[in-house]
């Protein structure tokens, strides 16, 4: 299926600036739109941390100086029961999960598109910067014209369906272009800050939330050689790299030098640290990954494969090889060590500027 004019767009409006002109464009380009608001959180809603109400009214003041109608729908059961439960599962593993593409798979382009489909729309739009081309039947997922603001990260593991159905207007906007469109269009929202945090729940003290949900279970902080430097609250709380948090401070001949996370070995419940963010022990040659997943529905040709890679989002692009790979997992080598391969987390694959899939992380190596 491919867009056209005149076909029927709900747009998922988020109260901020890039699903605003996400709307507009669609406008401009002839588009019968409408909105929709999605509620996905209910735990604790307190203003200073999802202020979703707010973010509802700003929704509402752009649809309002749009002209176009604003539906609202809550997925907070769907929320809770697809993303948060199985990142708290990540957490309870002492991994360290990424919410936002669990969140965009299962709520953002699954939920709320057959929530939009049964109302009757032809297609999907969010103000995600990504492009998507239509080839042979195929949709190709592909990097944005901005760079800096690149999504593909998050939606690598959208399938045919999933993208089949979803418009990315801001695919050749850049940021500063988005905000003074905003502004030239009169939008409120126009110089709202962008959203950060847990996807859907908010900025918020990460480990007092973490908190509500795992228990605190503290041990002792180690180097590799075994020196005891302080205590932990539990390993579930760090992650591979973290350098903020620790603690700890310097030690005689190195006393301004950074610690940083190395390891956890949950046998002794110890957080292994090393001195200088350049230390060997944060540096891995390549990984093992599990759940693959390929947007076009299969592996783009044998391993190995020479492709290219990103760890985390706005990573520049990494040459890499992949030796192997089936439905089970991928074993990966970089071309230069890579810093912080964190498991949970995940390994995003490229070619030229197509995303093509990824896996989840399951161990450095």
């Amino acid at each position: 299926m491919s867009p056209s004019a005149s076909q029927r767009v709900l747009v998922g409006l988020s109260g901020g600036v890039d699903s605003a002109i996400a709307a507009h464009l669609l406008i401009e380009q002839g588009y019968r739109i409408e909105a929709l608001f999605m509620k996905n959180w209910e735990e604790d809603d307190k203003p200073g941390y999802c202020a979703a109400a707010q973010d509802l009214a700003d929704a509402q003041a752009v649809a309002e100086r749009l002209g176009i109608p604003l539906r609202t729908v809550n997925f907070a059961t769907e929320y809770w029961d697809l993303v948060f439960e199985r990142f708290l599962a990540e957490y309870r593993a002492l991994r360290t999960p990424n919410p936002d593409i669990l969140c965009n798979s299962e709520i953002k382009f699954r939920a709320f598109l057959d929530h939009a489909l049964s109302l009757g729309a032809d297609w999907i739009a969010t103000g995600h910067y990504a492009r998507v081309t239509r080839e042979n039947g195929k949709a190709r997922l592909r990097l944005a014209r901005d760079g800096n603001k690149d999504q593909t990260y998050f939606l690598h593991r959208l399938d045919q369906a999933q993208l089949g159905r979803a418009l990315f207007p801001l695919a050749e906007k850049t940021k500063p272009e988005v905000r003074a469109l905003a502004r030239q269009l009169g939008l409120a929202n126009a110089g709202k800050k962008d959203s950060t945090g847990i996807c859907f729940i908010g900025e918020r003290r990460f480990a007092d939330f973490l908190a509500r949900y795992l228990p605190r279970e503290p041990g002792p902080i180690e180097t590799p050689e075994g020196q005891v430097l302080g205590e932990h609250q539990g390993l579930a709380y760090y992650t591979i790299g973290q350098r903020q948090g620790l603690g700890i401070g310097g030690q005689a001949g190195a006393a301004e030098a950074p610690w940083f996370v190395a390891a956890k070995e949950p046998a002794r419940n110890a957080l292994i640290v090393v001195q200088g963010g350049d230390h060997p022990l944060l540096f891995a040659r390549g990984l093992s990954g599990e759940q693959p997943h390929w947007i076009s529905g299969e592996p783009p040709a044998p391993a190995p494969l020479d492709c290219l890679c990103r760890l985390r989002h706005r990573q520049p692009l990494q040459a890499c090889t992949l030796l192997e790979y089936d439905r089970h997992g991928c074993q990966l080598r970089f071309a230069v060590p890579q810093r912080a391969v964190t498991p949970g987390q995940s390994v995003v694959f490229y070619r030229r500027d197509q995303c093509l899939g990824g896996c989840i992380i399951a161990a450095a190596g």
